[in-house]
């Protein structure tokens, strides 16, 4: 069964406003997820994900920003402009201060909705679960190195 929702929490030995910067301001997002970032860091601002090498790019719509405990976006799937109810995933960030260490949750939701066959869903799925798996361990590395 396509799972609506994939989870992963990690503890990042970083102050939770550096790892603030690392997951919003697009000079620290090209240090671990992509190699070129747009951000337009308010709800309703416009995200620009590039994977250079891979000739690929994400659009993404900001959802929510509250500093620096949660940020989440709406990453789309296909050539749209604007997510609509069946061509998006909610991809949300939460973090919490543990002494001086992070402890960042990302929480992606939303495949069942995808408008795809649910084979092409459950790899979508599985595809940004290790997709998360990789890009948060370059984040605490990175995040760790500030």
């Amino acid at each position: 069964m396509v799972p609506e929702r994939i989870e992963r929490e990690i503890f990042i030995d970083a102050p939770i406003e550096v790892v603030w910067a690392v997951i919003t301001e697009p000079e620290h997002i090209n240090g671990w997820f992509g190699d070129v970032t747009e951000i337009d860091l308010r709800p309703g601002g416009r995200v620009m994900f590039r994977w250079s090498e891979h000739g690929h790019a994400a659009r993404s719509l900001v959802e929510r920003v509250e500093p620096p405990h949660a940020f989440s976006f709406r990453w789309n799937r296909g050539p749209e402009a604007h997510a609509s109810d069946d061509n998006y995933t909610l991809v949300e960030f939460t973090l919490h201060a543990d002494g001086q260490s992070t402890r960042l949750t990302v929480a992606e939701s939303g495949f069942r909705n995808l408008a795809m066959p649910d084979d092409e869903k459950q790899r979508d799925a599985d595809d940004h679960r290790g997709g998360w798996e990789q890009e948060l361990n370059e984040l605490a590395e990175y995040a760790s190195g500030l």
